[in-house]
């Protein structure tokens, strides 16, 4: 398969219906949820916000790469009325 000059070639087909959804596929990016919430919700929500509203519900977060240099600093805690938002878009996909 990694030649270019062959004289033989074998064509396979492949049907996108017999195909099972992998892991990566079924989760929501989190561009995603964002723009859920606001077409359905007209909010405009943080990666900070879907993340905590996450870590709430127990789903996996990943490591967050942009640390906070010193260990005292203060996070803005989601507001109910996203958080409720967040979590319907959750839900949704």
């Amino acid at each position: 398969m990694t030649k270019l000059n062959v004289d033989r070639h074998i064509e396979v087909d492949v049907s996108m219906d017999e195909l099972d959804v992998t892991a990566a596929e079924s989760k929501a990016t989190y561009n995603e949820i964002r723009e859920h919430v606001w077409e359905h919700h007209q909010l405009k929500v943080s990666n900070l916000y879907i993340a905590q509203v996450k870590q709430k519900c127990g789903l996996e977060v990943r490591e967050n790469h942009h640390k906070a240099k010193s260990e005292n600093t203060k996070q803005p805690q989601c507001p109910k009325e996203k958080e409720d938002a967040i979590v319907e878009a959750l839900k949704h996909f």
